[in-house]
């Protein structure tokens, strides 16, 4: 006999129905207003509509309004012949509401909201026929979507154990037996359907009996099912700040953290994990009691802090230096306060990966990495459960794609996942993550209860609680080649013997949805990118001028920078996705980074200035805090007045242009000031050049008056448009090559509201809806002489102005544009068009500390998914001969075709802040066309000088004793000898002021041997390398993208 599945199916039905009651159909509701409100429920709700619903078994009601919702519940005799009296009363409802508010006769009893967003409401622990409850649902719809009443059902559980479970649990057991046949021993299947048919059809006696004896007769495949183990680790994804501000964050932290202590108190099983020392460092600084029952529980093996990093950031738009302090911070504090260092890298929430990060991550002794955001993608399904991650330079760690998260204890749910992770992966341990999340919550009673319940059934895996750490420990020993005796983790998963069971992945785990998180809030990116490059260059400089002059290191202020510019990378914060109080509390950190950040630079600038003085005049001096000489043309900020500038080394006037600083969407220009530009020649690596300025009658002169349209500085030859101010034809004078085969610089403007999540996406369709193009107002030229041209482009674009400077600078190979934007549009995305006469099947992109290839013409799913990609500082298209780069100063969306790029300058998303990015921008990108490759053409070099030009300082001490310090005309304090590799960090030891950390990658691919070297001015040895942790680490040959990190210490220590 080979019955139909169809009857198992419909036998599991039919016992649910015996203790579970869809009560969907029957709610009546008035919205708030239209009179609703708690007391009309409880007189008139009987009266009101019943509320229909939707193709989906919805209760649907229109965003931005407040729905009442009330139903009269009394319990029968029977439920289908089913005896209810004793057995315990739950209402299960799940919702899609900002707010919800849940009355029981009057009482109210629980609230939730988009995230605590389902309840298991216990109505009576022991019914009585007859007995009546009266609920009422207070539901407000996001203001940026439709609100639903997803599903509600009564259950009826005997909790007793004196009683037989009830029907219901009993087709639960049977769905579980299911699902784990039905997916790992399918030709099993058939016999045990007909052995559940066969034995249902023939037994006899009450319901209770009949059950009983299905039970028995089906516990071998119990046996089986008790083989297998689900680990349960209490968790509570918790958002430092999204839809709501970081002191709501806090609160609900506090909340959170309190419960699972008070939980484990009832349940000693029970293990939480947590992730972000920085919530950790709120809590010791104010909840010190809370924080101390932490550790303590920390130290019994009840919670587990697995962070890896400080917070859990954004990790495709921030610079490889900053990813290395998150780790950095994040494992000190660990290690500090908890007595131990965090194996993961735990990311559960994060919006895609860069290729690097297992790089760093091992660097910082982070073996693993965790997320299940993987499982949003839009376009295709990640293949892998358990994979080796792979970076550039060949580091490997194990990847692991976690369950869902902000879950309940579900068995069905459970199993139905624990059967696939078993097939996917062999493993018979799965993992499963109980607790309310994304506002905090965690682990509830009833979920701790329904986990020592569904241990106790024959009919489901074990069930026991542990670490995360544990849970891959026990899983290793199922893996391949994992028979070892040691439990350590470090001899199980990462050795060679185990990762090469695993699948490999080597590429960026992109993630195949929230594109427009490269673009929206375009005021973070910016003001994040100048706080890294700011951060650099204080540390810089203050550890040279501790060096060279015992200026006090400002240690304190500058880590606190770091927090701040790292907590605000948390991945809700830096794309752009939270509400607008996010963003006043977080221009308020940003504000305070730069505080610090500029009283450390300028402390040490003064103090390495007061070092060498020209002979006469006010010394101008020039930085350079990039580790190669350059020449570029420099700004300086002076007080109204007729200066000279001359070059201290040669003695000789430098040429240089005069213009009042101002802002074209200004009212208002700055008539206290003037900006002198001058082409600064050979200024050395790490180093400085100096000049005077003296007073001078003569006035400057430039060409402004002419009609022709052609900038030209013996790179490039620019012809712009007089009819759209677009790019017409831009030659590169050394080869004579055409650029651009049409119109470039082109704005495109498209309509953006075809997908749900606002901030966060671009419409896939966007390109088929494009907006009318921008409109020309204006051509003037600003600047024409032998420092700079600069010719300015002003458009409009519907009711918003864009202002552009196209300026081509002295011995400088780009042609920069600098733009101000008054930005007022709704839902749409502004885009900067290249189409090249270059063609290539790749296009590269800057990903942090390295580069990556992404296809032109994507062939398999997966690529074509990446039609909007995130870049760091640049992009580049080439074929064999030559290329064209776009550089950016804050900007990272990219899309490319074969001969074209695109990148994205603005986004105008109305949730979930509804003012994101209106008003006005200020930033530059700059188009490089090169001979050669990316690589040749030193496009990450002149990436970095884009992003940190040679900085202008003028001392702001000058006595007459000054005059008696020897004139050092330029100076190098640090160089590295390859010309592929860039600096990212030079600083004192966090554990010995005496001792000194450079960092440095290659930014090229090279795999070059050879070693860093220095001027003897610092004085300093290379010692050891060392990991990102500071700590010596065996020497490795060098790799593609290889992040070398080395102690420097003076022979006096």
């Amino acid at each position: 006999m080979n019955a139909p599945i169809s009857f198992v199916t419909n036998l599991i039905q039919e016992l649910r129905s015996y203790s579970q009651q869809d009560v969907q159909m029957h709610w009546h509701g008035l919205y708030e207003d239209m009179g609703g409100s708690l007391t009309a429920a409880m007189e008139q709700g009987p009266q009101w509509d019943v509320m229909p619903l939707n193709e989906r078994h919805h209760i649907a009601w229109s965003q931005g309004r407040v729905l009442f919702l009330y139903q009269r519940f009394t319990v029968p005799d029977t439920l289908n012949g089913y005896p209810l009296d004793g057995l315990t009363l739950r209402l299960v409802t799940a919702w899609w509401a900002e707010d919800a508010q849940l009355y029981i006769n009057g009482e109210f009893v629980q609230a939730g909201d988009l995230f605590d967003f389902f309840t298991r409401l216990c109505l009576s622990e022991a019914v009585m026929p007859g007995q009546s409850f009266e609920v009422v649902l207070r539901l407000a719809s996001p203001k940026h979507d439709a609100g639903a009443l997803v599903r509600s059902h009564l259950i009826y559980e005997a909790l007793n154990h004196a009683i037989s479970p009830e029907p219901g649990f009993v087709a639960d057991e049977l769905q579980v037996l299911h699902y784990y046949l039905q997916t790992l021993t399918p030709e099993n299947l058939p016999a045990v359907t007909d052995l559940i048919t066969q034995e249902w059809q023939a037994s006899n006696g009450d319901l209770h009996q009949r059950l009983a004896h299905l039970r028995q007769c089906l516990l071998p495949y119990g046996d089986w099912l008790k083989q297998r183990q689900i680990h349960c680790v209490g968790h509570a994804h918790l958002d430092l700040a999204w839809l709501w501000p970081v002191a709501d964050t806090w609160q609900a932290a506090e909340r959170t953290f309190t419960s699972v202590l008070t939980l484990q108190q009832e349940f000693p099983e029970l293990i939480y994990t947590h992730s972000s020392p920085a919530l950790f460092a709120w809590l010791e600084t104010n909840r010190p009691q809370l924080f101390r029952q932490i550790q303590q529980q920390v130290a019994a093996g009840q919670w587990s802090i697995d962070a890896g990093l400080w917070v859990e950031p954004e990790l495709n738009i921030v610079s490889g230096e900053a990813i290395a302090r998150q780790i950095l911070y994040g494992q000190r504090y660990c290690q500090e306060k908890f007595g131990t260092r965090s194996l993961i890298a735990w990311l559960p929430d994060t919006f895609g990966f860069c290729s690097q990060l297992p790089q760093l991550l091992k660097l910082g002794g982070v073996n693993i990495f965790a997320t299940q955001k993987l499982r949003w993608n839009d376009t295709t399904q990640f293949p892998h459960e358990l994979f080796r991650w792979q970076a550039p330079d060949g580091s490997e760690i194990l990847g692991w794609t976690l369950p869902p998260i902000g879950t309940d204890f579900d068995p069905v749910q459970m199993a139905e996942y624990a059967a696939q992770w078993e097939q996917k992966t062999n493993s018979p341990h799965a993992c499963w993550l109980p607790g309310v999340g994304d506002h905090g919550g965690g682990p509830t009673r009833d979920m701790l209860a329904k986990a020592r319940r569904w241990q106790e059934s024959p009919f489901f895996p074990q069930v026991r609680f542990s670490t995360p750490v544990n849970f891959l420990k026990t899983v290793s020993h199922a893996l391949p080649h994992a028979d070892y005796p040691s439990t350590d983790i470090e001899q199980t998963f990462f050795t060679s013997q185990i990762l090469p069971a695993l699948p490999l992945w080597n590429d960026e785990l992109y993630l195949e949805l929230h594109r427009g998180c490269y673009t929206a809030h375009s005021d973070q990116k910016q003001q994040n990118r100048r706080a890294e490059d700011l951060l650099y260059q204080a540390e810089l400089w203050s550890t040279i001028a501790q060096i060279k002059a015992a200026h006090p290191y400002p240690k304190d202020s500058l880590e606190a920078a770091w927090k701040g510019l790292l907590f605000n990378q948390f991945h809700d914060v830096l794309p752009g996705s939270s509400i607008p109080e996010v963003f006043q509390d977080a221009n308020q950190e940003w504000s305070k980074v730069e505080s610090l950040g500029q009283e450390a630079l300028v402390n040490a600038l003064e103090t390495l200035s007061g070092q060498s003085l020209p002979e006469q005049g006010q010394p101008l001096f020039v930085f350079n805090a990039h580790g190669w000489s350059r020449t570029e043309v420099v700004t300086a900020t002076l007080p109204l007045g007729q200066w000279q500038i001359i070059n201290c080394e040669t003695k000789q006037p430098v040429e240089y242009e005069v213009h009042r600083a101002s802002n074209p969407l200004a009212k208002k220009a700055n008539e206290e000031s003037q900006v002198l530009s001058f082409l600064a020649a050979d200024v050395p690596a790490v180093g400085y050049r100096l000049y005077a300025l003296v007073s001078d009658a003569s006035e400057k002169r430039d060409d402004q008056n002419s009609d022709e349209l052609v900038l030209d500085n013996g790179y490039l030859q620019v012809v712009v448009s007089p009819d759209t101010g677009d790019i017409a034809s831009c030659i590169h004078v050394a080869t004579g090559r055409e650029i651009f085969k049409a119109a470039a610089n082109q704005l495109q403007c498209f309509e953006d509201s075809g997908q749900y999540w606002d901030a966060w996406n671009i419409a896939p369709d966007y390109a088929d809806h494009p907006a009318a193009p921008a409109k020309l107002l204006e051509i003037k030229w600003i600047s024409r002489n032998s420092v700079r041209q600069c010719l300015r482009v002003t458009r409009q674009l519907n009711i918003s102005t864009i202002v552009q400077e196209y300026c081509l600078e002295a011995a400088s190979p780009l042609l920069k544009v600098e733009t101000w934007v008054d930005w007022q549009e709704t839902q749409v995305v502004l885009k900067v068009n290249f189409p090249t006469t270059v063609e290539a099947d790749q296009a590269t992109y800057e990903v942090p500390f390295g580069a990556i290839e992404r296809p032109t013409k994507p062939i398999t799913d997966h690529e074509k998914a990446k039609w909007e990609v995130p870049a760091l500082r640049w992009a580049d298209l080439s074929d064999d001969t030559f290329g064209l780069s776009i550089l950016t100063d804050c900007k990272h969306g990219f899309d490319a075709q074969p001969s074209q790029l695109r990148l994205t300058l603005l986004k105008a998303p109305l949730w979930p802040d509804p003012g994101c990015d209106r008003g006005h921008h200020h930033f530059t990108y700059a188009i490089y066309p090169h001979a050669g490759s990316w690589q040749s053409a030193c496009t990450p070099h002149h990436a970095r000088a884009l992003n940190i030009p040679l900085r202008t300082y003028l001392p702001k001490a000058m006595t007459s004793s000054n005059r008696s310090t020897p004139v050092s005309t330029s100076q190098s304090f640090f160089s590295l000898e390859s010309d592929h590799l860039i600096l990212a960090a030079l600083k004192p030891s966090e554990s010995d002021p005496e001792r000194f950390i450079a960092r440095y990658y290659d930014a090229y691919g090279r795999s070059s041997a050879k070693n860093v070297s220095m001027t003897n001015s610092l004085g300093l040895t290379v010692g050891k390398s060392l990991n990102l942790l500071e700590e010596p680490t065996e020497p490795s040959t060098a790799r593609p993208y290889k992040i070398e990190t080395r102690c420097l210490y003076s022979q006096d220590v």
